[in-house]
């Protein structure tokens, strides 16, 4: 891994006392390492501690990187519990679905047991798609890990802007997305608030209103996302 130059805010607490920790990275090489970096090391301290390593994968490009990157990892896979932050209400098969993303660039070059990988069954509806994720969560002991990315419009997941917060479930139903496909399945914020650890990757300039946004304390979606733990964001491209 090359030399990383990275800048921490350390204690930025916001009203709704999420915490965050900032780092700031030189390229897209340097945050993908880092992100790899952390998710192995996550997976082996948790894999110690439960016998089992719980990660919750985020869609979109930079994750994509990362999940390629993975795929040439020998990791204790047997070991790995994969789930998906959001899906699209789209055939299972279809090129914008984020577990067929995962699969292809990496979920189907490794040894996690099939029935380790859980995708949320969006191609049943927003509706019914929700109801079996929600029971596909059912007693699932804390996360170890959620992967968040960050929309330009300041979303996470599928948590939209100007949208009533869903808790009433681990998995909720999304109606009438900003962004197409208007029907998605996301895992709710109390349910995503419910974990050890949590990483947001945010590159690319296009973010920077959102990022400007989020430190100073407007409310967008990404920071509903507060666990007692903390967040660590790591970016690329953008000031702060």
């Amino acid at each position: 891994m090359q030399t990383t130059q990275t800048l921490e805010v350390k204690s930025l607490t916001l009203a709704n006392n999420q915490h965050t920790r900032w780092y700031r990275f030189n390229s897209q090489d340097e945050i993908n390492q880092a992100t790899l970096k952390s998710i192995l090391q996550t997976a082996d301290e948790a894999i110690k501690k439960y016998g089992s390593f719980l990660i919750v994968l985020a869609g979109g490009s930079t994750p994509k990187s990362v999940y390629q990157l993975l795929a040439k990892e020998n990791a204790d896979w047997a070991n790995w519990h994969v789930y998906h932050n959001d899906d699209r209400c789209l055939p299972a098969d279809h090129v914008d679905r984020n577990s067929k993303m995962a699969r292809d660039a990496w979920l189907n070059h490794v040894a996690i047991p099939a029935n380790q990988i859980h995708d949320i069954p969006a191609e049943l509806g927003n509706v019914e798609g929700a109801k079996a994720y929600a029971q596909t969560l059912a007693g699932v002991r804390t996360f170890d890990l959620v992967i968040l990315g960050l929309g330009e419009d300041g979303h996470t997941a599928s948590l939209f802007p100007n949208q009533a917060v869903d808790n009433s479930a681990d998995a909720v139903p999304v109606f009438n997305s900003p962004k197409p496909p208007a029907e998605r399945v996301t895992i709710s914020q109390s349910r995503l608030d419910n974990t050890h650890h949590v990483i947001f990757l945010v590159t690319g300039a296009g973010k920077q209103d959102a990022v400007n946004n989020w430190l100073n304390g407007v409310a967008i979606p990404a920071t509903l996302v507060a666990p007692a733990c903390g967040v660590d964001v790591y970016s690329f491209g953008v000031q702060f």
